[in-house]
């Protein structure tokens, strides 16, 4: 019975993890590649330098999470990566608190990317 419980709470607290963030966009891979030309978008893959070299959408700027996203314009839509949206909707959580209005969250990362 005690394993079920431990179940659920993993369950319960990845998918807590993985809701969007109050404010932003998220979108499919799909609607990604429609997207990836557009002039007033930033494009930032958070996962790690390794993972990035490893497999990347040449549109994307590596920028680990953790770096300083203080860096990036505020005058353009932040499209947001990794490898399976929970790194990437940290990082939409830190936009937001930078003062970031026009966020976008890339649901699925790279895992769900067929491109």
């Amino acid at each position: 019975m005690e394993i079920w419980i431990i179940i659920a709470v993993a369950i319960v607290f990845i998918l807590w993890r993985m809701r969007p963030v109050k404010g932003t966009k998220t979108i499919t891979t799909e609607t990604l590649k429609g997207i990836l030309n557009d002039k007033d978008k930033v494009f930032v893959d958070v996962r790690t330098q390794g993972e990035y070299k490893s497999r990347n959408i040449h549109q994307f700027k590596n920028m680990p999470l953790g770096s300083d996203l203080s860096k990036l314009p505020k005058d353009k839509e932040i499209v947001v990566i990794c490898q399976s949206g929970m790194r990437s909707a940290q990082a939409c959580k830190q936009l937001k608190k930078l003062g970031y209005e026009n966020i976008t969250n890339v649901r699925g990362g790279m895992s769900s990317w067929r491109g």
